[in-house]
């Protein structure tokens, strides 16, 4: 019996799969960032002039908003495995209106590089920069969705003890999405040319 319940508490959160998932994510994007070293390594006076045309306030800030919203997630999910059903809602709409206000940053973001003529045709730096920013805001957006679907159930009384694990599912891509912004800041907006 003791060691039934010693299983119990020792279980992985989150749902089968999700771990899958974060981990060949995980290494899509490692491909991508060896790439871009490699590319890096090839023409390093364009990807350093290009990175100084980069804004990184702007990224520092994205870097805030996605780290509140983490940790409103985390919040929403540990209400959950307490029982405090009440504040779930607010938590997770906090880590979605968090979330919306990084997909709003990331257009004005987008449309000034538009606007200075800059595209992803521009260079190898900004072909990487489009492409790896790109994703990581798909990313953003479908953790949005997911963060919005639980909000939605939370509200209506339907998450519980019995299916908690689906809301800490949801909060571990959330945090996948949060750490590949951690890497993909310093790599695009601070590495500096030695």
């Amino acid at each position: 019996m003791s060691s039934v319940v010693a299983a119990k508490e020792r279980r992985i959160p989150g749902v089968e799969g999700v771990w899958v998932f974060v981990g060949a994510d995980m290494f899509f994007f490692a491909v991508l960032f060896m790439s871009f070293m490699m590319e890096r390594a090839k023409a390093v006076e364009t990807f350093e002039a290009s990175r100084l045309l980069l804004n990184q306030d702007i990224g520092g800030i994205n870097t805030l908003i996605l780290l509140t919203s983490s940790w409103l997630v985390v919040r929403g999910v540990q209400a959950a495995k307490v029982g405090d059903y009440d504040r779930v809602p607010r938590f997770l709409l906090g880590g979605l209106l968090f979330g919306v206000g990084f997909l709003v940053s990331k257009v004005f973001e987008y449309g000034a590089k538009f606007g200075a003529g800059i595209t992803p045709v521009s260079n190898d730096f900004f072909m990487f920069y489009f492409a790896l920013t790109g994703i990581h805001l798909l990313h953003v957006i479908g953790g949005s969705v997911v963060l919005l679907v639980f909000y939605l159930r939370a509200r209506g009384n339907r998450i519980n003890a019995n299916n908690v694990a689906h809301l800490e599912a949801g909060g571990i891509y959330w945090h996948m999405v949060d750490l590949l912004w951690i890497m993909l800041f310093p790599l695009l907006y601070l590495l500096k040319a030695l």
